[in-house]
């Protein structure tokens, strides 16, 4: 029970902070660039690479802060579903160039987020 309303709490918050970068994503200049998505998860992937970092140095509680923040609050704001279906829609659009940045952009960004995060959680946890 206490796993569930972790995850549940974390990812609630998640997606109401997911549902606010869309909302704040409309005042961007994208012209139809999925640029809110791209965002969410390359701010993601950075954040998973600091929570990892952290919770490297067996933090007290680091099972229920996981919990929380990588499967609850990432998880929450974080979103691969729409990132598929963006592609999709590009790809039918025949947006072939837009599609080719926004899938090379999303995977390398985040991933290069993630560990960037994770540079800085061990710079700032090894003393």
């Amino acid at each position: 029970m206490k796993t569930l309303l972790l995850v549940g709490l974390g990812g609630g918050l998640g997606a109401m902070a997911r549902h606010l970068v869309g909302r704040f994503a409309l005042h961007w200049p994208n012209a139809g660039f999925p640029l809110a998505t791209l965002t969410v998860n390359v701010l993601g992937g950075c954040a998973m690479g600091l929570l990892v970092g952290w919770l490297a140095y067996e933090i007290d509680g680091g099972k229920d802060l996981r919990l929380f923040f990588g499967v609850g609050l990432l998880g929450g704001f974080t979103t691969f579903s729409a990132f598929s279906l963006e592609m999709v829609q590009m790809i039918q659009r025949k947006a072939w160039s837009g599609a080719v940045l926004y899938g090379t952009s999303s995977v390398v960004l985040s991933v290069l987020a993630l560990m960037l995060g994770l540079m800085i959680a061990r710079k700032m946890f090894t003393g």
